[in-house]
């Protein structure tokens, strides 16, 4: 989990020793014990029930739950066999009796405010934790606006995917939507929607074990000048989630979800790909095999090219508690994505100083947490982990006034340190002039001290 367990670098003391605070005490995060939690589900079951079926937590923990989780039920939920496999079939026995699509999102919003109302809360965030659906096929006429795609669920179009229906009811109530499966709930026309609403969504596709490993490794192997050939993904596991994903619409979903990790890293390096392969070889391979339950198996070959003709062959297994390494990301998302709801801020620039202004409503800071990023309409999708941490941490740090991080230490590298803190160690204010090509300037005042830069 990320708020509340890591550190954030803050800068140095006066012995020039590193100084770090936990994430969760730079600025007011929710804290876990305040969330109150609801939602829906095909199957009747308690949560304590449901929890015995799902063997994951020690028995005598799941006793020590039982008065608390035996309370809760879900809400009656949206079901339409053709999204999911067939499989799932003997579980639905806890589904709305609306037909009409638009009779359902007009039911789940009905929940949505239901619930914030009886429990009093300020702020509502609806997370897709339910099985992998197949993909949509975007059509142009209802898809690909978001006035196309209401008017669709009003005439009962069938191509539209339950995972949709509920972010179009979140949005409409103003709730922040994120999906955590891989299929392509964010078809264009729920993106217009969202940012016509000024409501985020992100996801796609929680991001925990095998593939969150492969986003540093490739990362690291890129980066190192060693090219990656060939990358051979295997994963077998029980729970309901492999399941589901026996069935060949609903596993090509995470397929293309857990191949398209690599893309950024590769494309950053033109001259390791500047020959055949221009990509690594990238096979998936999913299999249910229900005795090993929710211990979910990972294996990997990654093999890469060496100088004078080398070889490389990488060969890891990896034992992922899928459901434990997932339900810590569930907390890290909503907590982020609620800070994120508070955060407005002004954009200065050489024309002038823009209105406070939040977040594009596709909130890709929270990519850390997602195997297929969504991002923003022309940005580039970020995999390589360090990278998306990084953007969580900069972003904390700007909100309390401290400068990004570069990792470059020039204060310890400097061959006469003592200069670096001259001017810091008496005055209040300091300016410092950096001056480049251009002739633009502005000032900056950070905890006191004030910086004129040249050209930013």
């Amino acid at each position: 989990s990320l708020p509340p367990p890591p550190t954030v670098f803050l800068g140095k003391d006066a012995n020039l020793q590193d100084v770090f605070a936990p994430m969760s005490d730079l600025l007011p995060m929710v804290n876990p014990n305040d969330i109150v939690l609801d939602g829906w589900d095909i199957s009747d079951l308690n949560l304590y029930d449901a929890m015995r079926r799902a063997e994951v937590l020690d028995f005598n923990l799941q006793e020590m739950l039982k008065p608390y989780m035996q309370q809760m039920k879900p809400r009656k939920a949206i079901y339409n066999p053709d999204f999911i496999a067939a499989n799932q079939s003997e579980r639905a026995n806890n589904v709305i009796s609306e037909k009409e699509k638009w009779q359902q999102v007009t039911r789940i919003r009905e929940d949505i405010r239901q619930f914030k109302a009886d429990n009093a809360l300020d702020t509502v965030i609806i997370l897709w934790t339910a099985n992998t659906e197949r993909y949509t096929h975007v059509t142009p006429g209802i898809h690909d606006t978001a006035h196309n795609l209401l008017e669709a669920i009003k005439a009962n179009a069938s191509e539209i995917a339950p995972s949709t229906l509920f972010a179009v009811a979140a949005v409409l109530e103003g709730c922040t939507y994120i999906n955590g499966s891989p299929q392509n709930t964010f078809v264009p026309g729920l993106i217009e929607l969202a940012e016509n609403e000024g409501v985020f969504i992100a996801g796609d596709d929680f991001k925990s074990g095998q593939t969150k490993l492969k986003s540093v490794l490739v990362d690291f192997l890129v980066n190192a000048g060693i090219k990656p050939c060939s990358i051979a993904s295997y994963n077998h596991l029980g729970n309901n989630d492999g399941r589901n994903l026996s069935a060949p619409q609903q596993f090509r979903s995470k397929e293309i979800s857990k191949s398209n990790v690599v893309d950024d890293m590769v494309q950053s390096n033109e001259i390791l790909f500047s020959s055949e392969p221009r990509r690594p070889d990238h096979c998936v391979v999913i299999k249910y095999v229900p005795y090993v339950g929710d211990s979910k198996r990972a294996m990997d070959e990654y093999v890469s090219q060496l100088m004078l003709g080398g070889h490389n062959t990488i060969v890891i297994h990896n034992t992922c508690e899928d459901s434990l390494l997932a339900s810590p990301l569930i907390l890290d998302l909503a907590i982020l994505a609620e800070l994120c709801q508070r955060v407005e801020f002004k954009v200065h620039n050489p024309t002038g100083v823009s209105e406070y202004q939040k977040f594009n409503s596709v909130l890709s800071v929270l990519s850390y947490m997602c195997k297929a990023p969504l991002v923003e309409r022309g940005a580039n999708v970020v995999n390589s982990l360090f990278r998306q941490r990084t953007t969580i941490e900069n972003l904390l740090r700007a909100l309390i006034s401290l400068p990004p991080l570069n990792h470059l230490d020039l204060q310890s590298k400097c061959s006469q340190r003592s200069l670096w803190y001259e001017q810091s160690v008496d005055p209040i204010l300091v300016r410092k002039n950096l001056k480049f090509n251009s002739n633009t300037s502005f000032n900056e005042t950070v905890k006191g001290k004030e910086r004129t830069i040249k050209g930013y």
